[in-house]
């Protein structure tokens, strides 16, 4: 039997079980509820925990499956509403047995020598199968369980896929007739694992990273800091959003799909969608929302979902710790962030810390707007790509599945939350890996000695 992934929360009157059991038929699944014990079975999955209060399968409880994700949830009814279960983060303690409440005795019937011959011929004459079953009998059938180990999933196919959902492919088998500038997987785009993109990306990006280049923009920053103090418009209106007839146009020829991400895909969508903001933000800033020819370039560089198919996932972020997927933390939106203010130091024209801080603020400052800001922002950066040759394939791949889902799924308390989130979050310069600080005070203190020479 296999021990299913599986993560556990509570409401004021009942606990909730979400269990990974995908490829199933529902209608095989069996859930049984002893007071703190409840098993769960469906071939190949067995799943037994032990709460510290008693639960009840009652008219109020469910189960419910679906298939697209995989996903299991199972909520029970708690024997007394409004009592705390602790621990339910504590899986290893959730799979422990239930301790033996009456300790077994042996009790002698008669002492006759024929009685304990018969007895022992009984026994000889069961069946290995019997024998088992008496076995596991005196083990309260309790069957030894363990965590499941977070393994790679064997794949024996080259192609891979990737973009929004992970479903497509095929986009860059001919890249080799292309002039595709920010492709950093070549011709192995289509077989990269997620781990070799990021891989690649990270190399790429440490490739890229300019010391004196950095260190220049650091001491002449007069007009870095006239790009700092612009308002982007959509942040500065005061009005709620009107789309324009080109913008509805634009809407129309959307795809028309229905999306069905798991709990993790969709957590992952709205950290993906930081980083296209956070492009736009700085495309947005640099040319003071007027895109010249350079500006497809800049947003693609800059997102590593677009130039390495890497966006956030559960291996880059350690999602698959996290028990609630509705809420995000400050670590987790950092982390997120990080690749692109690293790729911001790296590749375009102006390369300063400060100036990615201020997108920074401009992305949380998006998403406090709203969903329609939010889908204006991602319209505009689909206009731009559109009108390149190259590069309007990763419109294809994602933003324009993200202009239909965050107009149909995303949910404006969520986008407004992430945004209150972003605008607290403080990167860290060492976590950039590049010594930034010390880079900045060598500068400041060549720029000293200069001003003290020119004093002499």
């Amino acid at each position: 039997m296999i021990t299913p992934r599986f993560t556990c929360s509570q409401t004021d009157a009942s606990v909730v079980i979400s269990v990974y059991c995908p490829s199933i038929r529902a209608a095989d699944v069996e859930i049984h509820v002893d007071e703190t014990l409840v098993s769960f079975h469906v071939n190949p999955y067995f799943l037994r925990l032990n709460f510290s209060h008693p639960l009840l399968e009652d008219d109020t409880s469910s189960a419910n499956y679906d298939p697209s994700s995989g996903y299991l949830t199972v909520t029970l009814t708690k024997e007394t509403k409004g009592q705390e279960f602790k621990d339910l983060d504590l899986l290893t303690k959730l799979l422990a047995p239930r301790k033996t409440k009456v300790e077994p005795t042996i009790e002698v019937l008669s002492s006759q020598e024929n009685e304990e011959e018969e007895l022992v011929s009984k026994v000889d004459k069961l069946s290995l199968e019997q024998n088992e079953i008496l076995e596991a009998a005196e083990n309260d059938w309790q069957l030894p369980q363990q965590l499941p180990q977070d393994e790679p999933l064997l794949d024996a196919s080259l192609q891979k896929y990737y973009g929004f959902l992970d479903t497509h492919s095929g986009y860059f088998n001919h890249v080799t007739h292309t002039e595709n500038e920010i492709n950093e997987l070549g011709v192995d785009a289509e077989t990269c694992s997620p781990d070799e993109r990021r891989r690649r990306r990270i190399q790429h990006e440490n490739e890229k990273w300019d010391e004196e280049y950095y260190m220049a923009d650091f001491a002449d920053d007069e007009y870095i800091q006239e790009l700092i103090k612009y308002t982007h418009p959509h942040i500065a209106a005061l009005e709620e959003v009107k789309y324009t007839e080109a913008e509805n146009l634009t809407m129309m020829r959307l795809p028309r799909k229905e999306y069905l991400p798991s709990p993790i895909q969709t957590h992952c969508l709205y950290l993906t969608l930081i980083t296209l903001l956070f492009s736009y933000a700085y495309e947005s800033r640099t040319t003071q929302h007027d895109p010249t020819p350079e500006s497809a370039w800049t947003i693609c560089n800059l997102t590593p979902a677009f130039s390495a198919l890497d966006p956030p996932n559960t291996n880059s972020l350690g999602l698959i710790r996290i028990t609630d997927l509705n809420t995000f933390s400050l670590e987790e939106i950092a982390a997120t962030i990080i690749p692109s203010y690293r790729r911001t130091l790296a590749f375009p024209l102006y390369r300063s810390f400060a100036l990615a801080e201020t997108c920074r603020k401009d992305v949380s400052g998006f998403l406090l707007k709203g969903k329609r800001t939010v889908v204006r922002c991602l319209l505009e950066m689909k206009d731009i790509l559109d009108h390149h040759e190259v590069y309007y394939v990763y419109n294809k791949v994602w933003v324009d599945d993200f202009c239909s889902w965050t107009q149909a799924h995303a949910s404006d308390d969520t986008l407004k939350g992430l945004g209150e989130l972003l605008g607290r979050t403080e990167v860290d310069k060492g976590a950039i890996g590049w010594n930034l600080e010390e880079l900045e005070a060598a500068t400041r203190d060549i720029l000293g000695r200069e001003a003290d020479s020119d004093d002499e």
